[in-house]
């Protein structure tokens, strides 16, 4: 599928860049948008599930960081307050091509202040914003999502209304759900390397992070290939009979019957996207639909690995889970970019863009997404993204020397990271 494969090299007036798959379904006649020019350009805001108690032997730590990755921040200050950063915890990655504020919570005992230590620490690119103390750690998944606001940039004025109205009908309808190439690892690789971990082909990565990052990768691709199934027959924003619907207020699941009044019930809540159905991810503890639905998914993970008990042996990597289908977007609001917004940065990033009015100009696109959902997934409907911070492809033959292992910052903003 196009949401797996690996970055291509792309060229714009600006220089070499990194062309970014379009999500299948996509309109064929995408206008073109630079994204990343500069970190301004890409400013994400972690939205906490609760706030800190102000008591226990957890210390929550809110700052904003540009140009590292969460976890390059979060080892950076475990070492400031002498925690251990291996205890660590932090409720999903962020990008280092972009301006970040999100949380991460360190064991430090009572009566250790923490805030000199901060104070006196030196942390280039780390801006610590708040301290306070909790009584657990901070887990993955521990957010209610994210705020997005986003410079899009070189975009042809003629094709800026067909965009704005698709932006206006995605924030009406949503978008299908689906992961985007940064789930998969640099390379786009990940997934059959996991595969072949899975069918005994290859021995498994030891790094236990590792194989958790690698298993989620081939779930993403099974989940990506069953919604690109339900894209194709039109169903994704509908709920069928037997399928597993998300409660969009509570999260909880529900089987949504196979006949009578509330099956038609669930039908109407979907079309007003009060629920969504779900699809897979994978694994020993994984709840299964029924009904057509859950023929689809058995069908889709019989083909990949034959019998789909193989996975027991695999839950340490992912017990399974369930994800929606369909990527709710809320607050979406678009405005001009101003030119000189962010020019000095451009220009530090991408030496001649600002002296380029395509680069200069374009728009600004600010939404919330709930946490799992990815920026570019919603995008990428509506424009082929180049990736202006994407690295140019290594020189060499293809396919010589072993496979670097999955880099942390292959999980896109909004993603809940894997347990540490």
């Amino acid at each position: 599928m196009t949401a797996t494969a690996s970055p291509a090299a792309g060229a714009t007036a600006a220089g070499s860049r990194g062309d970014l798959p379009a999500p299948a379904g996509s309109p064929g006649d995408l206008p073109t948008a630079l994204l990343r020019s500069s970190p301004a350009d890409f400013i994400v805001e972690e939205l906490p599930a609760y706030a800190p108690s102000g008591r226990g032997e957890h210390v929550f730590v809110t700052f904003r960081k540009t140009g590292r990755t969460t976890l390059d921040a979060v080892r950076a200050i475990a070492l400031a307050l002498g925690a251990d950063p291996g205890s660590a915890g932090f409720a999903g990655m962020k990008d280092r091509h972009a301006i970040t504020t999100q949380t991460a919570s360190f064991q430090l005992p009572l009566a250790q202040d923490p805030a000199p230590l901060l104070e006196k620490a030196e942390l280039p690119g780390i801006e610590v914003l708040a301290v306070a103390r909790h009584d657990n750690k901070l887990k993955p998944g521990h957010l209610l999502g994210n705020r997005f606001r986003i410079a899009l940039r070189g975009i042809a004025p003629a094709a800026l209304p067909l965009a704005e109205r698709r932006l206006a009908e995605i924030g009406r309808a949503g978008v299908p759900n689906a992961f985007g190439p940064q789930r998969f690892g640099r390379n786009g690789d990940n997934p059959e390397r996991a595969l072949a971990w899975i069918a005994g082909r290859e021995r498994g990565p030891r790094d236990k992070r590792e194989q958790r990052l690698l298993f989620s990768a081939l779930q993403s691709l099974w989940f990506n290939e069953v919604l690109a199934r339900r894209e194709a027959d039109g169903t994704w924003s509908a709920v069928l009979p037997g399928d597993l619907a998300k409660k969009r207020d509570s999260g909880g699941l529900f089987l949504v019957p196979l006949e009578g009044p509330e099956l038609a019930d669930a039908e109407a809540r979907a079309a007003a996207l009060a629920i969504s159905a779900t699809g897979p991810m994978f694994g020993r503890k994984m709840r299964w639909p029924e009904g057509a639905p859950g023929a689809l998914e058995r069908e889709v993970l019989t083909a990949a690995i034959g019998d789909p008990r193989r996975l027991d042996a695999f839950a340490h990597a992912g017990e399974g889970t369930r994800r929606p289908l369909r990527l709710e977007v809320d607050g979406l609001e678009v405005s001009t970019l101003e030119a000189a917004a962010g020019e000095a940065a451009v220009s530090a990033t991408t030496p001649g863009a600002a002296d380029d009015p395509d680069v200069r100009h374009g728009i600004v696109v600010s939404f919330v997404l709930p946490k799992g959902g990815y920026a570019t997934t919603v995008l990428g409907r509506v424009f082929r993204l180049v990736d202006a911070s994407a690295p140019r492809p290594s020189i060499g033959r293809p396919g010589t020397g072993s496979a670097p292992p999955p880099e942390a910052d292959e999980v896109e903003e909004g993603q809940p990271a894997v347990d540490p």
